[in-house]
């Protein structure tokens, strides 16, 4: 293997840090003023993330908390989608710097700069910097860890244990992002058993401090999942859905193409095509191996993942602020500068097009594809129809002493988009249940027996309209409603008026 020198000028000295911070500091503008000014609405789970702010928790059903305390937080000066959304322009732009600080620290300063282009520039960065989701926070904090396990592999002293503090601490706080923090632990173990220096970068004081600061930031969770039957391990099961749908070799393919929309095509191309040049040629770094060590167990395990059963898109993400340091590396080393400026332009233009299609929408229906934005439209519409038919039962002298949802999706856009009438004046807004609890809603909101005397009942698309009248003793007539997300689709509800709920056994 061959070394590298690591550099040791201060970042403050740098022009590369200067031209990382301006980076950074104008694409976070341009993407909160465009959260700012965007006319679409939350996407269903960003409305069920906001509805687990109104009540904190150590964990919920899906997920663990950490999401639902940043959107506290951000959610302080007021409801709507710009502040539900904040953060994540906020912290993708954090996720580059400290990108940035580990990639100084294993290589020099180029390296970074380069580094925090490929990251913030990435397509996956495009979405996830206007959506709220549990990503965002996953790779801001294994970003942070990995910057501080860099550090310790040269620190001395005290400088050793303040290093491994850090990790600690963000790999606890990746932990409460998401359970694919994981994934980044899996490649420590990797890169201790492949590096001997990696091992010896390990006192047993600092791993006693890193360990420490994790196991107490995590316990809480563990505890809580304890304590409500491993709801969110139920869930990572059922997601994984081993047995339950097909993989195989096509799914695997599909998988691996998805990752070149990801990352990129070139950025993909050559963290897959270097990575497996370079171990060929026996001619990686010693920071290569810790970030392919890295960036291997997200690829591998939803490969795998994959292949068995299907997986998601975003699965891996937790592989591509290690890879985006890689990439830069390896096409520096080659001395291919000028194709990666090239990449990062075109990779620019479309960060700028995405930007313009969030805050008018209508380039997308005019140019074709406006159903890649089905999933923000529609919700404060359909909204307002059961609450309008809430607000007339209610005119009409009976009080209804509940409205219930036969689905998730629809449930959490009529909490969020209804927050203002449901739990004030309207009725509680509750889950119907067609068996045991399957997601966030029907374990804290079940519609019970005891809200059962008159309830309007909503099935999203009519699809358990028959079941739910059948657990009413008296159900009236149905209407029908529906609003159009995009020229060629639309989502329709079906609402009845139903007295005396008997739950399910």
């Amino acid at each position: 293997m061959t070394t590298r020198p690591i550099s040791s000028e201060p970042a403050e000295r740098d022009a590369n840090w200067t031209w990382a911070l301006g980076v950074s500091v104008v694409l976070t503008l341009a993407r909160l003023f465009a959260v700012r000014l965007s006319p679409l609405q939350l996407y269903p789970d960003e409305a069920q993330y906001w509805l687990w702010s109104r009540h904190l928790e150590w964990g919920y059903f899906t997920k663990p908390p950490l999401i639902g305390w940043i959107i506290r937080l951000t959610t302080l000066g007021g409801d709507a989608e710009p502040f539900v959304r904040m953060s994540s322009p906020l912290l993708h732009a954090v996720a580059g710097l400290f990108l940035y600080g580990a990639a100084r620290r294993l290589y020099d300063g180029r390296t970074a700069l380069f580094a925090l282009l490929v990251y913030t520039l990435m397509p996956a960065v495009q979405l996830g910097a206007f959506v709220v989701s549990t990503d965002t926070p996953l790779v801001a904090c294994l970003a942070a860890a990995l910057m501080a396990y860099a550090f310790l592999q040269t620190a001395e002293g005290r400088a050793k244990l303040t290093a491994a503090a850090g990790f600690g601490f963000a790999m606890g706080l990746a932990f409460l992002a998401k359970y694919a923090a994981l994934y980044a632990l899996g490649g420590v173990a990797l890169h201790l058993l492949v590096s001997r220096d990696a091992r010896r970068a390990w006192t047993p004081a600092a791993a006693l401090i890193a360990t420490a600061l994790f196991v107490a930031l995590a316990a809480p969770n563990v505890v809580w999942n304890l304590s409500n039957g491993f709801a969110a391990v139920h869930h990572v099961a059922s997601e994984a859905a081993w047995g339950a749908r097909k993989g195989g070799p096509l799914e695997a393919l599909s998988f691996v193409g998805s990752q070149f929309g990801v990352f990129g095509p070139v950025p993909m191309a050559v963290l897959l095509g270097g990575g497996a040049w370079l171990a060929w040629k026996r001619t990686l770094a010693k920071p290569d191996v810790l970030l392919i060590a890295w960036a291997l167990p997200a690829l591998v395990v939803v490969l795998g993942q994959a292949f068995m059963a299907g997986a998601k898109a975003n699965w891996a993400v937790a592989a591509y602020g290690p890879g985006s340091i890689l990439v830069a590396a390896w096409m520096l080393r080659w001395g291919r500068p000028r194709l990666l400026l090239a990449v990062m332009a075109v990779h620019l233009l479309v960060a700028i097009g995405a930007i313009a299609v969030e805050d008018n929408p209508w380039i997308a229906d005019r140019a074709g594809f406006s159903v890649v934005l089905k999933g923000v439209r529609g919700g404060r519409e359909l909204s307002d129809m059961i609450v309008n038919r809430a607000q007339t039962e209610t005119l009409l002298g009976t009080p209804l002493t509940a409205v219930a949802i036969d689905e998730r999706e629809l449930f959490n856009l009529v909490a969020y988009y209804g927050r203002d009438y449901f739990g004030h004046e309207g009725p509680p807004l509750k889950a119907w249940l067609a068996g045991p609890p399957q997601n966030e809603a029907q374990l804290v909101s079940p519609l019970t027996a005891a809200l059962g005397a008159h309830v309007l009942m909503v099935s999203r698309d009519g699809v358990n309209t028959a079941a739910m009248r059948a657990q009413v003793q008296h159900a009236g007539e149905v209407s029908i409603g529906q609003t159009w997300t995009d020229p060629k689709h639309h989502v329709a509800i079906q609402m009845f008026v139903g007295d005396g709920y008997a739950p399910p056994p």
